[in-house]
Parts: C-alpha cells; structure tokens; sequence
C-alpha cells in the first residue's frame, strides 16, 4: 500500500489560521499556537459583540426617542403609550431615525398624537 502524506493539508490548515490572524499584535499573528487560541477567542468575541450591539443599538434608539420626545413637552413613556393608543405602527428604530433626522416629520407625529 502507497503511503500517503499529508502536507498540504497540513500547510492548508496553518495558512488559514494565519490568515484568520492577520494583523493581530505580536506573536499572536505568526505563531501557530498562540495565532489558534487568538483565532478562537476573536470568534467568540465576535460572536458576543454581534449580540451586544443590538442592544446598545436600541439603547441608542431610546436615548433619541426621550429627548426628542422632551422637545414636545412628553416624556418617552407617554410619547410610546400615545403612538400604541393612537395606531401608528412605527417601531421604535424608526421613529428614532425620523426624530434624528427629520425632526419637522417628528414634530407632525406628535401633533397628531396628542
């Protein structure tokens, strides 16, 4: 029976790793045992970070919804009670954008709300 070696894949696999790595500091990016666990820890971190800015997004969202909501004399728990009493079928992200940047618009929902 032939033998069979191995070292593509072998190579294959160290290159990935390493391309995974690229641009970390130090030893972390050209050593294969610390680039693994530097490889790993950045998935996860991703992975975590990925669920993290979706609240820090709807904090954000929050946060504009208030003050803006402040400029017209209501506090945000009002201004959320008035939209649902009301009908209006914007959430909250979009509502926070239109408040953002179109604050004329925003002026107009609330009139129409109160």
């Amino acid at each position: 029976m032939p033998r069979v070696k191995r070292g593509m894949l072998h190579a294959k696999r160290r290159k990935n790793i390493l391309q995974k790595t690229k641009g970390f500091k130090g030893g972390l990016k050209n050593r294969i045992k610390l680039a693994k666990v530097a490889a790993i820890k950045a998935g996860v971190n991703a992975y975590e970070h990925r669920k993290t800015k979706k609240r820090t997004n709807r904090s954000l969202w929050l946060i504009r919804l208030n003050a803006a909501a402040r400029e017209h004399g209501l506090s945000y728990s009002k201004f959320i009670d008035l939209i649902k009493k009301a009908n209006i079928g914007l959430d909250r992200k979009v509502l926070s954008e239109i408040a953002y940047k179109n604050p004329d618009i925003f002026a107009k929902i609330v009139e129409k709300i109160k």
